[in-house]
């Protein structure tokens, strides 16, 4: 039923996406799937990389320890932003879709007060894409 599944990561907060990496991991062997990994940075130097190629490698590192662990073929998808907080609806949408994935695996938040003003990223991915959207939360 899918051939590939996109998952996006934010890799400073890999704590609180367990479940649905778990979960794209599962439906990835049920459905003998490649995983593939979307990670979007910015310019700035971070703790995962002081430029885009660091975090690219970074990225690439994670999904072959997710690989290993849970025993799927797993690609991975780096992007560069200039703004995360304006852009990345939009390069999480761009990336999914050269992905070639057919369905995509995303953590929620725990929704709050601001959700009332301001969509969630996973809302928007949910909203926007043509695949199927699973948000795990």
């Amino acid at each position: 039923m899918y051939r590939n599944i996109a998952v996006p990561v934010d890799l400073e907060h890999v704590d609180r996406l367990e479940k649905a990496l778990a979960t794209a991991a599962d439906l990835g062997k049920h459905y003998n799937a490649e995983v593939c990994y979307i990670g979007v940075t910015t310019t700035e130097p971070s703790p995962l990389g002081h430029t885009p190629d660091e975090y690219a490698q970074s990225l690439a590192e994670f999904g072959r320890q997710q690989a290993a662990k849970h025993g799927i073929e797993t690609t991975t998808l780096a992007r560069t932003a200039r703004d995360l907080s304006i852009d990345l609806d939009k390069i999480l949408l761009k990336a999914i879709s050269e992905s070639g994935a057919d369905a995509v695996v995303m953590a929620s938040h725990v929704p709050g007060l601001a959700d009332h003003f301001f969509a969630s990223n996973a809302g928007t991915v949910a909203s926007d894409a043509k695949i199927s959207v699973f948000v795990i939360r």
